[in-house]
This record gives C-alpha cells, sequence and structure tokens, in this order.
C-alpha cells in the first residue's frame, strides 16, 4: 500500500469519526449530563478535546505496535519530517530519515523484540501530547536486553497525531 493511500484512509477516519462525534455531542447536550455521570478530573470537557484523546490512544499505539511489528511504513507515517530522536547513547538523528536509517536494521533484520508499558501521559487538547513507556529491547539470539524510560512527544497537524521527538534513558 502506498503512503498517499494510507493517509487518505487516516483522514477519512478521522473525518468519519468527528462526524460521530458531532452527532454524539449534539444528542448529549440535548439530554444534558446523566445522572451520577462522573467524567473524571483528567478527562477533557470539551468534545473535540475528548475526541483528540481518543485518537492520541490510537496513535501511541499504532506508533508502538508498528515498531514491535517492523512495519517501516506505517511507523514513517506516524512521525513528523522534522521528528528527532536522542538515542540513549547520546546519539540524536533529526529528520525522518535519518531516524529511519539509523533504525534500519531493526526493521530489516526482524529479530528484536519489543516490549512497553506505560507509566505517564499528559494530552493538551488537540495541540500536543506526551507519553512515557518503560520499554525492552531485545535481541535473544546475541543475548541482548535494555531497559529504558522513553519519552515520545507527539503534535497534532489538524488530522492526526505525530510523533516528533522521541529520547530515550538507558535503565540498569
Amino acid at each position: 500500500m502506498d503512503l498517499s493511500h494510507y493517509r487518505f484512509r487516516r483522514i477519512a477516519s478521522v473525518l468519519v469519526s468527528a462526524v460521530a462525534l458531532g452527532g454524539a455531542s449534539a444528542a448529549a447536550c440535548a439530554a444534558g449530563p446523566a445522572a451520577g455521570a462522573n467524567i473524571g478530573t483528567n478527562a477533557p470537557q470539551n468534545p473535540l478535546h475528548r475526541w483528540c484523546a481518543r485518537q492520541f490512544d490510537t496513535a501511541q499505539r499504532v506508533d508502538m505496535e508498528s515498531f514491535r511489528d517492523y512495519d517501516a511504513e506505517t511507523f514513517r507515517a506516524g512521525h513528523d519530517a522534522r521528528a528527532v530522536t536522542v538515542f540513549d547513547s547520546g546519539a540524536v538523528r533529526t529528520g525522518i530519515d535519518a531516524i529511519m536509517a539509523a533504525l534500519a536494521s531493526h526493521f530489516q533484520n526482524r529479530e528484536a523484540k519489543w516490549s512497553w508499558s506505560e507509566r505517564y501521559r499528559v494530552v493538551d487538547g488537540c495541540r500536543s501530547a506526551y507519553i512515557v513507556y518503560e520499554t525492552v529491547y531485545e535481541i535473544p539470539r546475541i543475548g541482548y536486553r535494555q531497559r529504558a524510560m522513553t519519552g515520545v512527544t507527539y503534535t497534532h497537524d489538524g488530522w492526526q497525531w505525530l510523533a516528533v521527538a522521541d529520547q530515550g534513558t538507558r535503565l540498569p
């Protein structure tokens, strides 16, 4: 599947979700809050911001899963062209092309095991989001195992969330 088809599907999905959200929001406003409803202190009150928070949840999951599943095309599509990665070694790669070149062996060799657990997240409406994972990257064949805290910053381009910065700190 070419990149333009992938982006078209994402934009179409966003539009369908926005239309559905608009209908649901109008119905909710007409009916008023449900008895005993508890939105929670961290839930955004603005319907658009709630929609963006749900969209972010999907975007960050797709980002992590595409890396785990060696899906270079999806991983690339989920990053801003200006993205930067700071590796735990201190090496910095700026621009998605440089990042993909640095990660090429991961996608080509398809032998590393990638796992993550979310530790923290904040979503600022439909503007930016930040998430911290505890990650493990393993290559069992050579006995390599690395634990890290990995922070990823996302920006919303009006249609979708894109990773714009990624930094890992090795854990003992």
